[in-house]
């Protein structure tokens, strides 16, 4: 089965980060990448055409002009949806740094009682991408002294060391979701819901957990749960709050102002790292399959 749709520069962009583990290394003109995702082949044209060809083509496809907002749902039932997933008690889980070159991954979720919201939106508490790092500094201990969260931190020594063909960065993700969202229930906390922000269709995150000790079952996924779930929102500051100050205390320790992203500007501090440092200090502080690695040790064959 083929699907064909088209989307905008913001998709695109996240597209190209959701599939940046899966993408294959063969170069084809006019596309910007092919990636394999279980069991559907993803080519993302120069155009901003996407298709999308196997048995879950259609999913996928929808998944994505969803997150596009091509969605062809009536939006008075979708508004009407989306309160219940606002104004009630929920358990919701967030990460931050899969896109970092340096710094850790961080994942929170966080236990958001009812009554709990008029608290939250006095903070003006959405998306963590969208308020700037100084407001987070200040809102996050906030949220934090009132608000019940669980959080793990993964550095990038740990990340390296686990990370394989069979190991991605999805698969680490749901294991550390798992993890946090398994130890806040085991607090017996009373809610209507439990809500990640999707990573990945349920069935393929149940699926990254199979060799896990424990799982959490009756999770909601998402898609920008951010904006329609106070826990989801609040995880995601504390976690970008956690980050941030992981990034200052590694900046700290080398000495050198350590930029967040993978652009350009992450290739030349880390070229100034190795020289300093040696290529070794990359392993502890960033993730080594970005291909920023090839980069900076001037390996990547163009």
């Amino acid at each position: 089965m083929n699907q064909v749709i088209q989307v905008s520069e913001k998709t695109r962009k996240k597209l190209i980060e959701y599939y940046q583990e899966k993408k294959k290394d063969k170069k084809i003109p006019y596309v910007v990448f092919q990636a394999v995702d279980m069991d559907t082949v993803v080519t993302l044209y120069e155009s901003g055409k996407v298709m999308f060809q196997g048995k879950s083509a259609d999913v996928d496809a929808a998944m994505w002009k969803e997150i596009d907002g091509q969605s062809m749902v009536d939006p008075v039932k979708v508004k009407e949806q989306e309160k219940k997933y606002y104004f009630c008690s929920s358990i919701g889980s967030d990460e931050v740094g899969t896109g970092d070159y340096f710094g850790p991954i961080v994942v929170t979720c966080c236990y958001v009682k009812k009554e709990q919201i008029s608290f939250l939106e006095s903070l003006g508490i959405r998306d963590s991408k969208k308020i700037s790092d100084e407001k987070i500094k200040k809102i996050a201990p906030e949220i934090a002294k009132k608000i019940a969260y669980k959080s793990v931190i993964l550095s990038n020594q740990e990340y390296n060391e686990k990370y394989t063909k069979d190991v991605h960065m999805n698969k680490i993700k749901a294991l550390l979701h798992n993890r946090v969202l398994y130890e806040m229930m085991q607090e017996k906390p009373q809610i209507d819901f439990i809500i990640v922000d999707e990573f990945a269709r349920e069935h393929r995150y149940y699926a990254y957990l199979e060799d896990a000790p424990y799982i959490q079952k009756g999770i909601t996924f998402l898609t920008k749960a951010e904006d329609k779930n106070l826990a989801v929102a609040s995880a995601s500051i504390i976690s970008r709050y956690l980050f941030l100050k992981e990034m200052d205390k590694l900046s700290d320790s080398i000495h050198i102002p350590l930029p967040k992203g993978a652009g350009s500007e992450v290739d030349q501090i880390g070229e100034e790292i190795v020289e300093k440092y040696g290529e070794e200090k990359l392993k502890e502080i960033a993730k080594l399959n970005f291909k920023n690695t090839q980069k900076i040790l001037h390996t990547i064959i163009y």
